[in-house]
């Protein structure tokens, strides 16, 4: 990832924002961007079929391929070409309701084994709600944007904050793009 476009958490003492849209000038049709509170893009989402989306940096470059699979299975790779063996994570879909969402995140170790699960993403997806727990710790948390005297909140643009600690803010975007899927 390039330094200058990455945001540091784990240094960060307080949270951080990215604001999450469609609308983000420069983004062309289907891609969604990351934005922070200048108003400057830092990732983007770009759907390049039914199964693949791609994480890019501010620059264009490829930082994470997912790949849905079957019924609420992903698998995310280092950069864009998906080989088996820049294979980061698997995420599966553990429960499904028109109202909540839940994803279990499973991590591929040296020996290409996955290990037990110690990251869960729970939700609403119709209110662009979503928690991500690594244990017993919140990671990062979407939520909508209200303004005072606002009647109908628009789910259009909505904010992710990333909370200090040592979780990679690329893996944390991939993870989003996957549970609004």
């Amino acid at each position: 990832m390039d330094s200058s476009n990455s945001i540091q958490t784990a240094t960060a003492p307080i949270p951080v924002d990215l604001f999450v849209s469609k609308k983000h000038p420069g983004l062309t049709r289907g891609e969604i961007g990351f934005a922070d509170s200048s108003g400057h893009i830092i990732f983007k989402v770009n759907r390049q079929s039914s199964v693949k989306k791609v994480v890019l940096n501010s620059a264009g470059n490829p930082l994470v391929s997912l790949y849905h699979q079957d019924k609420g299975l992903w698998q995310g790779f280092k950069g864009d070409d998906g080989g088996e063996k820049d294979l980061m994570f698997r995420v599966q879909r553990t429960l499904s309701r028109l109202t909540r969402t839940e994803f279990e995140v499973f991590f591929v170790g040296e020996n290409r084994e996955e290990s037990t699960s110690d990251v869960k993403l729970k939700g609403f997806p119709f209110r662009r709600s979503c928690t991500i727990y690594k244990g017993n710790s919140i990671v990062a948390q979407t939520s909508l944007m209200y303004k005072l005297h606002q009647i109908y909140v628009r789910r259009k643009k909505f904010r992710l904050t990333i909370f200090p600690g040592s979780f990679d803010t690329t893996l944390i975007v991939a993870l989003v793009a996957i549970f609004f899927d």
